[in-house]
Parts: C-alpha cells; sequence; structure tokens
C-alpha cells in the first residue's frame, strides 16, 4: 500500500522541517482524528483506574484491571502483526477503532446507570486489550505507507508527540469531570471521540490492498518475524530494554491513583494533574525527536534517557509533596518518551517492510504487553512493600538495564549499520531471504 504520487502529498507546503511528515494528506487526516481520540482514550483510562480504586480501594485490583486491558496485547500481537503484513492495513485499523468505540459506549450506558461491577471492567478491558493487539501491529506498520521512508522518523516523533498532547489534555479534563459528573461521561466523551478517527480514516486515498501469495502456513510467518527478532542483535537488545523498561518502569502510572489519594492528598482532581505533568513531559521528549532527521545517535539516546527514567522514578517515589511530585513527573514522562520513540525509530529504520508488521508486533508485545505483567507485579508488590517502594524498585532495575545496554552500543551499533546499508541495497524489501541475510550480518553476536 503506497501513496499517490499527486495530491496526496504537499509537495509545495512550507511547513518546518519539525513537522515534515505533515507534508502528506493521509497522515493529516490520521493525525487530526487521532488528537481527538487519543485524548479521549487517556480520558478514560484515568476514568477507569478512578472508578476501579473507589469501588475496591484495591492497590491488586488496580493491577488486575490493567492487566486484563494490555495481556492481550502480549497474547495476540504476533497474530495481529501477521495480518497487518498480509491484509489491508487501512481496513485493519479501521475495524478495530470501530470495535473500541463500541466498546467505550457500552462501558459508559453501564457506569451512567449504575449498573457497573468490577468484572464489567474486566471483560471490557479484556476486550478492548484483543482491538489493541490488532491496531497497533497495524497503525505502527501503516506510518510508513503514509509517508514514505524519508519522513518515517519524523512521523514516529509526531505520532509520540501526538499521544502525549493527548496525554497532556485527556487527564486533565478527566480529573476535572470525574470530580463534578462521574467517570461515566468520560467513557461516554470517549466513545464520542472515534467518529472523528473513523471519518477521518475513511477520507484516506489509498491504494486497494493487492494480495501477495506467501509461501507457508500462517504460523511460519509468525514464526519468521520472531526469527528475525531473534537474529537482529540490535533489535533483539532494543526490545529486551523496552520490555524491561514495560515491566518494570511504567507500572509506576497504575500506582498513580494511590500516591496521588494516599501519600500526596491530591484526590481525583490532583490524579489527572499528574498524570499530565507526565505527558507533558514526555511531550518535550517527542518534540526534540521530532526535530531529528537521522538515526546517528540515537542508540546513546536511549541508553541515557532510560538510565534517567528510572532515577526519576526513584526521586519521585522518596516525594512526599504533591508539586515536587508532579515536577519530577516531567522528567519521567521525557526520558520514558525518549527510551520509547528512539527505540521505535531505530528498530523501523533496521526492519525490511515485508516483515514490518511482525516485527512491530513483538515491539507491541514489548511497549504493551510486558505493561500488564508489571502491573500485576506491581500491584502485588505495593500491596505488602508499599508503592513508593515499588516505584523505586522499578527506577533502580531501569538503571541497571541501562547499564548493561550502555556496555554493549559500541557492537549492537556496528550490527545496525550493517543492517540500515542492506535494506538500502536492496530498496528497503528483501523478500523471504531476510532472516537469512540477518543471521549472515550478525553471526560475531
Amino acid at each position: 500500500m503506497k501513496n499517490y504520487p499527486v495530491g496526496n502529498r504537499l509537495a509545495e507546503s512550507k511547513l518546518p522541517e519539525s513537522l515534515r511528515a505533515l507534508r502528506h494528506r493521509n497522515y493529516q487526516l490520521f493525525f487530526g482524528g487521532q488528537f481527538i481520540s487519543l485524548s479521549g482514550t487517556w480520558m478514560q483510562s484515568v476514568a477507569q483506574s478512578w472508578l476501579v480504586y473507589r469501588l475496591t480501594g484495591s492497590a491488586i485490583l488496580l493491577g488486575l484491571v490493567a492487566f486484563a486491558s494490555q495481556i492481550p496485547v502480549f497474547l495476540f500481537a504476533p497474530i495481529g502483526g501477521a495480518a497487518a503484513d498480509r491484509s489491508s492495513r487501512h481496513r485493519i485499523i479501521i475495524v478495530t477503532q470501530i470495535a473500541a468505540m463500541v466498546l467505550a459506549f457500552i462501558l459508559a450506558a453501564l457506569t451512567l446507570t449504575h449498573r457497573i461491577h468490577v468484572w464489567h471492567l474486566f471483560v471490557l478491558a479484556a476486550l478492548l486489550g484483543v482491538t489493541y493487539a490488532f491496531y497497533v501491529p497495524a497503525a505502527s506498520a501503516f506510518v510508513v505507507d503514509m509517508v514514505g521512508r524519508e519522513d518515517l522518523m519524523n512521523a514516529i516523533a509526531l505520532n509520540s508527540s501526538l499521544v502525549n498532547g493527548a496525554r497532556i489534555v485527556g487527564p486533565a479534563i478527566a480529573g476535572i469531570l470525574v470530580a463534578t459528573i462521574g467517570e461515566g461521561w468520560c467513557f461516554f466523551l470517549n466513545g464520542a471521540s472515534y467518529i472523528a478517527v473513523i471519518i477521518g480514516l475513511m477520507m484516506m486515498r489509498v491504494t486497494p490492498h493487492r494480495k501477495v501469495p506467501l509461501p507457508g502456513s500462517p504460523l511460519a510467518h509468525v514464526v519468521e518475524g520472531f526469527r528475525f527478532v531473534w537474529h537482529a542483535g540490535p533489535v533483539r537488545a532494543l526490545l529486551l530494554l523496552l520490555g524491561a523498561v514495560s515491566l518494570f518502569g511504567t507500572p509506576y502510572a497504575v500506582l498513580m491513583p494511590i500516591f496521588a489519594d494516599q501519600i500526596l492528598h491530591g484526590g481525583a482532581s490532583g490524579l489527572g494533574l499528574l498524570m499530565g505533568a507526565s505527558g507533558f513531559g514526555a511531550l518535550l521528549g517527542a518534540v526534540s525527536l521530532a526535530a531529528r532527521n537521522r538515526v546517528r545517535g540515537l542508540g546513546r539516546w536511549v541508553a541515557v534517557s532510560t538510565a534517567g527514567f528510572g532515577a526519576s522514578l526513584i526521586l519521585f517515589s522518596l516525594s512526599h509533596s504533591y508539586w515536587f511530585s508532579a515536577a519530577l513527573l516531567l522528567p519521567v514522562g521525557f526520558t520514558m518518551m525518549i527510551e520509547m520513540a528512539a527505540s521505535n525509530t531505530l528498530i523501523q529504520a533496521m526492519v525490511p517492510d515485508n516483515l514490518r508488521g511482525r516485527v512491530m508486533a513483538v515491539y507491541s508485545m514489548m511497549f504493551m504487553g510486558m505493561a500488564p505483567i508489571g502491573a500485576l507485579v506491581a500491584g502485588s508488590l505495593a500491596h505488602r512493600l508499599g508503592a513508593p517502594n515499588t516505584v523505586l524498585l522499578g527506577g533502580a532495575v531501569c538503571i541497571v538495564g541501562a547499564a548493561v545496554f550502555a556496555l554493549r552500543l559500541p557492537k549492537l551499533r556496528e550490527e545496525g549499520r550493517m543492517l540500515i546499508v542492506a535494506l538500502q541495497m536492496t530498496g528497503g524489501s528483501p523478500a523471504v531471504e531476510a532472516t537469512g541475510e540477518v543471521s549472515a550480518l550478525t553471526t560475531q553476536d
């Protein structure tokens, strides 16, 4: 699936270099709709965590609901990635967004009619997780279809800016709405926000998907993606570090209602502001990446930002001042976004087009799929050790992971350069021979 050469790209646009991906019409439609939809998604996330906490007062159940919402990504993302490489990514995105909209309206109806129970939250969270297992690999791979390889790095950074701009707006609105009219209206507004992205997707002009027969079974295609990741040393190292950060570091967000209520005494509105502070920091991180147009040096950014993320979490865990904690969440969000977006950019630069959906599915497993396991562990540890000690421990693990990655960086940098050169020589799309080619390039690993 490629862009139309005329009309789909605004060639005479005088956009700044940091916004160059917005020259593409399809990406403009995607960007505008997603900002509205993601603001609603963040609003629902904050409202749902507060609803669970209000109904149960349990740190363990906070972790369990987060686990139910994201574990399907870990389980089903490989299938979603194979589907993204075999079917129309555009169509997959539309279908999954419609499904997410329906689930949000069901959650709103149950909450507004006071029929909501914790088991409803588990079921709806799990179903939403299944939709993300198909949406995330397709959407990640669809970016290159919208903007091409030349603007891919900028589009990834703008996507990160989009997510975190919404992460500021959504939680702030959610905090106000939850405190005034309740969680149900947050869920309803989230459902309505999907209308914008669905309209934008349907307005896109994309070439019809052309089915290309692929040898082997669907299972063999899934295994091929894992084989590429395993043999490509730099890709494997980036994904392992990302998995460690998602498992031990990012669950701090799951425990945020406890910090907001019991430690910092900010209540529901305070929770929204804390999440917004983290989102603002992440937005700054994404904007700093948007100005870059080369992958050179990003490996160092990954190592430094991961260590900074861990250090910021440790300081946050020790704070008992609301405003100091909010200030500390700025570097937490900034460094977390640098690590994740830089890893995404580096991986996509080293992946052949015909494996992109499957490799991005593994990225989804590490980024989103490990988070629910981390949420479950964090909820259990917080029940025994307390939320501050749990976050402190996660920050320490991130620092250790960053140190290990930094020690291996010189070797990984050379292997990554060889992978990128191999893709440039073959036009970015080596066929089935890709995994064998990568294996030959990384035999010294």
